[in-house]
């Protein structure tokens, strides 16, 4: 077992490799915390927390590199946001909120590894109603799961080729920090908001450290289908291990 000592150094890992196609790393935070605190509500909020921390970062500096483009972004977060809150006041069982967590993410795992194998990354506009129904449905998703959204949100525009793979890495990330924060509201007001302040510094400055380092590699520098298929491969292996785990008391 991997002391708690260690965290710190996994999640800026795991921050690295989300933020670079603009992801918060939710995901994989719910999953390891899952091992090391016993309380389910404080595991959802810290996972918000670092996610908010970990795609501010990404959002600005897509921002500051004009690859964010509101225009192009907003009817996907109009319709989230509200969803979002709702899904996080739903009260799921631990087994029940794995279960769901983990079978999405083999999806988008799946979906994500199926794009960036592809040779041609193409790219067509959707229309209005597209983007809010797809919006609001990943939205509400992304609350139910106790993530951001972006994970999922993600691969199903690179399937259905909407815009280029940094474009949707960029509505990724705003759609993960708008969404987190929507979910942080849900959790508050159905008063199942719990961090432990000992160690949630201690995690925000590893990820806020390996956030930086992972969005400025997607926005400048490095190869986004590189990063997608590792990323990819990280996301199937967390939802396979939390369907196991959960599902059928397997651990690997």
């Amino acid at each position: 077992m991997i002391s708690i000592e260690y965290l710190p150094f996994i999640f800026f890992i795991i921050a690295l490799f989300y933020s670079s196609v603009g992801f918060g790393g939710g995901s994989s935070y719910l999953a390891i915390l899952s091992l090391f605190l016993t309380d389910f509500y404080e595991i959802r909020a810290t996972a918000l927390v670092l996610n908010v921390c970990v795609v501010t970062i990404g959002t600005l500096i897509f921002i500051r590199n004009k690859v964010f483009d509101l225009k192009l972004f907003w009817p996907f977060l109009v319709s989230s946001i509200p969803l979002a809150y709702f899904g996080a006041q739903l009260r799921l069982s631990q087994q029940v909120f794995f279960l769901i967590l983990g079978a999405s993410l083999i999806l988008s795992g799946a979906a994500m590894m199926l794009r960036y194998i592809q040779s041609k990354l193409e790219s067509h506009e959707f229309s209005l109603v597209k983007k809010l129904g797809l919006g609001g449905s990943v939205g509400f998703l992304a609350g139910v799961s106790g993530i951001g959204g972006g994970i999922f949100l993600s691969p199903t525009l690179n399937l259905l080729n909407w815009a280029n793979p940094r474009s949707v890495a960029a509505l990724a990330s705003v759609f993960i920090l708008v969404n987190s924060i929507s979910g942080l509201v849900g959790l508050t007001v159905a008063d199942t908001f719990h961090l432990d302040p000992d160690l949630i510094w201690k995690l925000i400055l590893a990820v806020v450290l390996g956030g930086s380092l992972g969005s400025y590699l997607s926005s400048v520098k490095f190869n986004l289908r590189i990063l997608g298929g590792l990323t990819a491969v990280l996301v199937i292996y967390v939802g396979l291990r939390l369907v196991l785990m959960h599902g059928f008391g397997i651990n690997i």
